[in-house]
C-alpha cells in the first residue's frame, strides 16, 4: 500500500516504521525542513517538505494512487482542513488526529470518518488500569463482519429510535447526548444532534454511510 503521513510527529514516525518493516510505500509531509534534515538519515521513506494542507502539495503525491492518508500534526485544525483537501482530491481514506474532544462532532458532521483521539483513548486505557479493569480490546470483541457505525441526528431522525429505518441486521444500540453516554432502547427519543452509535455488518455498513453521510466506523 502506498501511505502518506501529513506532520512528522512520533506518532508518524512511529507509525511509518512499523509500515516500513512489512514493505508499504510512505511519504511523509513536514513543513519544518530542520525535522526533515534530523529524520532523513533515521528512516528509510520519501520526504517531502511543505504544508500538507495546501492542494498543490498532495497533487505531488498523486493523490489517486494513495491508499491511506494520515493526517497527524499538532494542530487539530490544520488536520480537519488537511483531511477536507485530501477528500476532494479523492484520497481514497483519510484519517484524522485531533486532540479536542470539542472537534469530534464536527469532524463527523464533515463526513471525516476516521478519526482518532490519542490523548483521550490513553487517558481512558490508563484510568481503567489503575481502577484495576481489564478491559477488552474491541478488536477482540467485534469479530468476523460485525461492524460498529455512527451518525449524528438531523431533523429527520427526531422521534423515537425504534422510527429510524435501519437495515435489517442493524440495531442501534446507545446514543452519546453532549457526550453522555444513555443506553438506547425502542421508545429511546432522539434529538438533532444526538450521537447514535450501531452495531451492523460489513454489508449493511454501506447502506449505512450512504444515508448517512455524516457517519463513521468506530
Amino acid at each position: 500500500m502506498k501511505i502518506v503521513f501529513i506532520g512528522a510527529s512520533s506518532l508518524a514516525i512511529a507509525t511509518a516504521e512499523l509500515l516500513l518493516q512489512v514493505g508499504h510505500e510512505v511519504i511523509i509531509i513536514e513543513k519544518d525542513k530542520a525535522v526533515i534534515d534530523e529524520l532523513i538519515e533515521k528512516i528509510d521513506c520519501v520526504f517531502m517538505h511543505g504544508n500538507g494542507s495546501k492542494p498543490a502539495i498532495l497533487k505531488e503525491t498523486s493523490p489517486g494512487s494513495i491508499d491511506i492518508l494520515f493526517c497527524l500534526t499538532k494542530s487539530d485544525e490544520a488536520n480537519i482542513i488537511s483531511s477536507l483537501v485530501a477528500r476532494s482530491l479523492g484520497i481514497k481514506r483519510v484519517i484524522t488526529r485531533i486532540e479536542d474532544v470539542e472537534f469530534e462532532h464536527i469532524c463527523i458532521e464533515l463526513g471525516l470518518n476516521d478519526t482518532i483521539i490519542p490523548t483521550l483513548n490513553n487517558a481512558r486505557y490508563l484510568a481503567n488500569s489503575a481502577a484495576g479493569r481489564n478491559m477488552l480490546e474491541l478488536s477482540a470483541i467485534i469479530r468476523g463482519n460485525v461492524r460498529l457505525f455512527s451518525f449524528i441526528a438531523d431533523d429527520s431522525c427526531e422521534g423515537l429510535i425504534s422510527n429510524l429505518d435501519l437495515p435489517k441486521q442493524s440495531r442501534a444500540i446507545f446514543i452519546y447526548r453532549n457526550n453522555v453516554f444513555q443506553p438506547a432502547d425502542h421508545d429511546t427519543k432522539l434529538k438533532k444532534g444526538d450521537e447514535i452509535v450501531v452495531v451492523t455488518t460489513t454489508h449493511e455498513y454501506e447502506q449505512l454511510h450512504e444515508k448517512w453521510s455524516n457517519g463513521k466506523a468506530m
